[in-house]
């Protein structure tokens, strides 16, 4: 594998083979070669596991027999409510401990036990992906039957089939059969993935960014929009981040066939706006009038999901 340096040095020599052709005017092979080595060197490297950093999700604990802090490793007094544990990964420690511990929890498959209604990022560290594994099996499912389905993502699926896939997904994980021949009606594969997102207990445009998200959809210049979305986005968990590159990049393959499927990004973003995004504490009328403001930030978010991912 090439690294970053030598990736670099490559490039360098590139721009170096350039400069002497312009002034001999020879063929520009050499520099295609080199171009498609740094290209090459990084896709591998975009490939690698991001390191996802999370925060231990600690609960008040009663621990049976005695037990010790894995901070301090000195012994948890009293008989109930000793200390806190993490429910993800099974970290024990005292309260006041479990205010310094570093935010490097390892979340255990043995304490996370659903994929529905999970911490987005607890479920990719769980099972050591970059995106949840519901989103890539839907969207490949989706994609491979072909997106010409008319409505598709706007027409509903059986409910109780879409609830029949969640079930397969908590009770199987990546192995859980979604194709054809078990579900056979398309709208019940992009029901199950906007029930996921829906279902998130932190939503995929999260609680702290979701005012600099509608201050973006607020702004009626193009221009600012983009760049105000840009910095919006920074402020996303990582694997929020990645798993909203890799839906919009399929919800803008889906209007390239807006033809067939009757959705653009207009459309799409009716759909998903609320799916995607909510904001905590609002009163029916903030909400009502957030929704404009939601399609408008996915709409945006697909129109331009080649400049700003």
């Amino acid at each position: 594998m090439i690294s970053r340096e030598d990736a670099d040095q490559l490039l360098s020599q590139a721009e170096g083979s350039y400069l002497i052709r312009e002034s001999q005017r020879q063929p520009a092979s050499v520099l295609s070669q080199l171009t498609s080595l740094v290209r090459r060197a990084t896709l591998r490297e975009s490939d690698l596991m991001p390191k996802y950093e999370k925060v231990h999700n600690f609960k008040v604990h009663t621990f049976r027999g005695p037990h010790w802090c894995e901070y301090c490793a000195n012994f948890m007094w009293g008989l109930i409510a000793q200390g806190v544990k993490c429910a993800d990964c099974g970290l024990n420690v005292h309260k006041q401990c479990s205010k310094v511990v570093p935010n490097d929890c390892q979340p255990d498959l043995r304490h996370v036990k659903k994929v529905y209604s999970c911490d987005l990022t607890t479920l990719v560290k769980a099972h050591n992906t970059k995106r949840p594994m519901v989103v890539d099996m839907c969207i490949q499912e989706i994609e491979a039957r072909g997106l010409q389905s008319e409505g598709l993502y706007r027409i509903s699926g059986f409910s109780e089939l879409i609830e029949d896939v969640k079930l397969a997904f908590d009770r199987d994980g990546e192995k859980a059969d979604i194709s054809s021949s078990v579900y056979e009606d398309l709208n019940i594969i992009t029901g199950a993935l906007k029930l996921y997102f829906r279902e998130l207990p932190i939503p995929l445009i999260t609680y702290d960014a979701y005012p600099r998200f509608m201050e973006a959809g607020k702004i009626g210049d193009p221009e600012k929009r983009l760049e105000s979305l840009h910095e919006a986005l920074k402020l996303l968990p990582p694997a929020h981040c990645e798993t909203l590159r890799y839906l919009m990049a399929h919800l803008k393959r889906v209007t390239r066939c807006e033809k067939e499927n009757l959705m653009s990004a207009e459309n799409l973003g009716i759909v998903f706006g609320p799916t995607l995004m909510r904001a905590p504490d609002l009163d029916a009328m903030t909400a009502l009038n957030d929704i404009r403001y939601q399609r408008l930030v996915v709409e945006a978010l697909i129109t331009n999901e080649d400049v700003l991912f």
